[in-house]
Parts: C-alpha cells; sequence; structure tokens
C-alpha cells in the first residue's frame, strides 16, 4: 500500500551471490574514512546513504566515497526524527534539497531513497516516483546504532547471510563498543570474513537496480 520497496536483490544478482552492504547516516569524519579502508581490503563496495547537510560539511569525504568505487545515496537533508510524519511540502523539500546538494558533490545524482529509520508514510512514495528515486530499505539490520557489541551485530547480520540480502550498517550515529571504538569498525571485518567464507560479493544497488523510470 506504501509503494515498491527495494528489500532485496534481483534474482539474478542472487544468483551470482551478490549482496548489497548499506552504510547510513554518514560521513562521519571519524569514522568513514576507516570503513573505506575496511571495504578497500576486501575488494567490497557499499551505497552510503548519506544525510545532505553532513555532506556539505564534509564534502572531501563524500568524493572519497566515489573515488573508491562506491555509491552515495540519498537519505535526507536533515535526518530528521518525525521525517515520516512531515507534511508533503517540507518532505519533498528534504528529499529534494538533499539530492541537488549530493548531485552538486558528486557529480551523480542519486537513484536511491531511505528515510530516517526506514519510517515512510503514505505521501512518500508519489514524491519518490516524480524524482525517478528508489525506495530502499534492507533484508536485516543490527540496530548497530544502540548495540555497542560487535560479536552481536555480526551475529545478527551473518546469520543466514546468503545472495540477495541487503544490509543495514551506520558510520554515522553508530554505538560504541566498550573500549569507546565505533561499533560498525568492529563488526565490518568480521562480516567481510564472514563474506568470503560463503563466496559472497558485495555490490552497489545502482549495479544492479535499474534507474527508476
Amino acid at each position: 500500500l506504501l509503494g515498491p520497496n527495494v528489500r532485496r536483490l534481483p534474482a539474478e544478482a542472487a544468483a551470482r551471490g551478490e549482496i548489497a552492504l548499506t552504510i547510513d547516516d554518514g560521513p562521519q569524519p571519524e569514522v568513514t574514512p576507516q570503513v573505506l579502508d575496511l571495504l578497500d581490503a576486501a575488494g567490497a563496495r557499499a551505497s552510503f546513504f548519506v544525510v545532505g547537510a553532513e555532506a556539505r560539511r564534509h564534502p572531501a569525504l563524500l568524493r572519497a566515497i566515489v573515488a573508491r568505487g562506491h555509491a552515495v545515496e540519498n537519505h535526507s537533508m536533515h535526518h530528521l526524527r518525525r521525517f515520516a510524519a512531515l507534511g508533503p511540502k517540507r518532505m519533498r523539500a528534504e528529499i529534494v534539497d538533499a539530492q541537488h546538494c549530493l548531485a552538486d558533490l558528486t557529480g551523480r545524482a542519486p537513484t536511491f531513497f531511505r528515510p530516517t529509520a526506514g519510517l515512510r508514510s503514505p505521501l512518500l512514495e508519489p514524491i519518490l516516483a516524480s524524482l525517478d528515486l528508489h525506495l530502499a530499505s534492507w533484508t536485516r539490520r543490527a540496530y548497530d546504532t544502540r548495540r555497542g557489541d560487535a560479536a552481536k551485530v555480526h551475529a545478527v547480520l551473518a546469520d543466514g547471510l546468503a545472495g540477495g540480502d541487503v544490509l543495514l550498517l551506520h558510520d554515522g550515529n553508530a554505538a560504541r563498543t566498550a573500549a569507546g571504538r565505533p561499533v560498525i569498525l568492529e563488526a565490518l571485518p568480521r562480516l567481510l570474513a564472514s563474506m568470503a567464507q560463503r563466496q559472497l560479493r558485495s555490490v552497489t544497488l545502482a549495479s544492479v537496480i535499474p534507474p527508476r523510470t
């Protein structure tokens, strides 16, 4: 009733053993460069759902994400907690402002949108359709903005991991481990190792899902 929603990759990508790592709420200067290094070391590609206001503060990080083979996608301009309760004018502005900001910074307009916490309303789909944006959610998440135990984060994401899955992690707003380290930096290497053991390859959403028209 709320419109199409990308929760899994197409069957052809799943058959090739491809999954999508999606990373939200950045860019974050303390965390994002380290995430990029981890992905590079594993030869993995990710889709970064970035907040427009944060991207504007850290444009070099946006350029680094793209230069290193990853995709930048739209996670709204201000990541408002009440995004799903906004009226149509304000909701559209949050999406359009981020779309313009990210296109200006990277040279490519995003083709996917993810609302704050994945929450949406009946107002969202007509806006996305008018902008040719896919809505993207996930197959599973580990609540790594609240859960600081890297072993548990990894366990949730790796349980039953198979081709076609779309996984959600956070470089912005990441929970901290007991040692004070952003949990993604401890969980991601474990996840990448699990992917390698299962002969799975992470690709960007845009590389396997055609633009919406």
